[in-house]
């Protein structure tokens, strides 16, 4: 999907300084090697601390009004990024995907994930929705070319039986409800298809353009919650619009950037795995902010999905001394 042409036309000092790293050369070098790590690490951080926020904060905004409010939010705190960079408008063949990423992702999937999670309990939402990287991982083998490396598919089986023991540990109810779960089922599948529409755009536009661009999509699909949002916001307490505020602009604004960015330097099939490691900081995260202390047995799957990220990072390398071949 690189366009080779563009690429001999941008001589390093005329790229933005937002452009990923991947269009410019495929391996960094030097520090410069720690920046897809610290990206990943931060996504991983903020969507952990997302699902803590968002527990609080749906007890004063529903599904479609939370997701409305954080996208409205990071749209605007990146649009300011957009007006200073002023990059090129992407050509009329990217907008498809934008599209693509910004309903699938940013809608769709906020607004399913909100609302089975006020069905089902954390611990089933947790299990259900981490089915997307495995999702992922197949569709990024079988449309991005990505193949299925032992060493993924054995990290993420390893990473998903950690899921499954925090989701069995952190359940409080045997039963689940059914349109709770689908519900969950549609944003895993939801976020596997827009990540694997969303890797091709990052070899020709700055993951900051990509992320501005799907989240006001996101925010006009939502548009429809908008009186929702008004009257809900009007009858909440400010700290509660101060927590809808924290969403959109650290985990939608800076997350989903950070999300980006590392995608745009490595495998999908690889980041989509490094998101097993959001349940269990969400649970520490919720011991510590929210006096919600967890079971041993969610810490032992917390350190199965260590494990198996770990393993999935594990992939042998094949390419020469010197050469780029983080994928």
């Amino acid at each position: 999907m690189r366009s080779p042409g563009i690429l001999r036309r941008q001589a390093p000092s005329e790229v933005p300084a937002g452009v990923p790293a991947g269009v410019r050369a495929e391996a960094p070098a030097g520090h410069a090697a720690y920046l897809p790590i610290a990206a990943a690490a931060t996504t991983v951080l903020l969507w952990a601390a997302a699902f803590v926020a968002i527990r609080h904060v749906g007890t004063a905004f529903s599904p479609g009004a939370l997701s409305l409010g954080r996208l409205v939010v990071g749209s605007l705190v990146l649009g300011a990024f957009m007006v200073l960079r002023r990059p090129a408008w992407p050509p009329r063949a990217m907008w498809p995907r934008l599209v693509v990423v910004g309903v699938l992702w940013f809608g769709v999937y906020n607004i399913a994930l909100n609302a089975g999670e006020q069905r089902v309990d954390a611990g089933t939402a947790a299990m259900v929705v981490n089915v997307g990287p495995i999702l992922l991982a197949v569709l990024a083998g079988a449309f991005l070319g990505e193949g299925f490396p032992r060493s993924l598919l054995l990290g993420s089986a390893v990473a998903f039986a950690g899921v499954v023991v925090i989701g069995l540990a952190t359940s409080v109810d045997a039963s689940a409800d059914a349109a709770g779960v689908l519900l969950c089922v549609v944003a895993a599948v939801a976020y596997a298809v827009a990540v694997v529409a969303q890797k091709p755009l990052l070899t020709r536009l700055p993951a900051l353009q990509v992320t501005w661009l799907a989240a006001t999509i996101g925010a006009v699909s939502c548009l429809p919650f908008g009186p929702s949002l008004v009257r809900e916001a009007a009858a909440a307490p400010p700290s509660m619009i101060a927590w809808v505020v924290f969403l959109g602009a650290f985990p939608t604004a800076l997350a989903f950037t950070t999300w980006a960015y590392a995608l745009s330097r490595t495998s999908a099939g690889r980041m989509g795995a490094t998101t097993y490691l959001v349940p269990p900081i969400a649970v520490l995260l919720g011991w510590v902010l929210l006096g919600e202390t967890p079971a041993t047995l969610a810490l032992g799957g917390g350190v199965l999905c260590l494990v198996g990220v770990f393993l999935t990072r594990r992939t042998p390398r094949r390419t020469p001394r010197g050469a780029s071949g983080d994928e």
